[in-house]
């Protein structure tokens, strides 16, 4: 007795009295007793697999459960091979961060984007610096309108902890 999750059964882990059957190559075959169902596809050599639990009655396929759960985990392999996960670069400042200074990180800041990445820009307070969050917000806004063409603002400034942040994505696409 095979069973692969709490969602799909199949063969004797169906508990439903009767499944409406599908064949081989997706045709419908009509609503069976499971025993019978079982014997169908035991005489064509395959597996009885409930695909619909939820119906009434519930929906069994026959296929070969072996080459069915190699596909889904082939497919799954590939879905994951070609999903890339999004890296955040972050970008620090300081309230007296010098005007030269800003505008080197702030071109560092526009490769990142235009490479694909997301940028975190982060203000970083130290002692009575924090008492002025007036200063980091106008700091913020100078960097968003210097690279307003190539991102869009994903979180807008707010503080956390002794600094302010805010999260830049990419505008476009990748540029190859």
């Amino acid at each position: 007795m095979k069973e692969i999750s709490k969602t799909q059964r199949i063969n004797e882990a169906i508990r439903a009295d009767e499944v409406r059957l599908i064949g081989e190559k997706g045709e419908q075959l009509g609503v069976f007793p499971v025993k019978e169902a079982l014997e169908i596809a035991r005489g064509h050599n395959l597996d009885l697999v409930e695909v619909a639990p939820q119906a009434d009655p519930p929906v069994c396929r026959l296929l070969d459960f072996g080459k069915y759960s190699y596909e889904r985990a082939r497919k799954a392999r590939e879905a994951r091979k070609s999903h890339k996960p999004v890296e955040v670069k972050e970008i620090r400042f300081r309230p007296k961060t010098g005007e030269h200074d800003v505008n080197f990180k702030v071109n560092r800041m526009r490769g990142f984007l235009k490479e694909g990445f997301k940028v975190k820009v982060r203000v970083l307070f130290r002692g009575r610096e924090i008492t002025h969050p007036e200063i980091a917000q106008e700091m913020l806004s100078k960097v968003v309108a210097d690279v307003k063409d190539v991102c869009v603002v994903e979180l807008y400034p707010r503080m956390e902890g002794r600094s302010m942040f805010m999260v830049l994505a990419p505008a476009g696409k990748k540029k190859p």
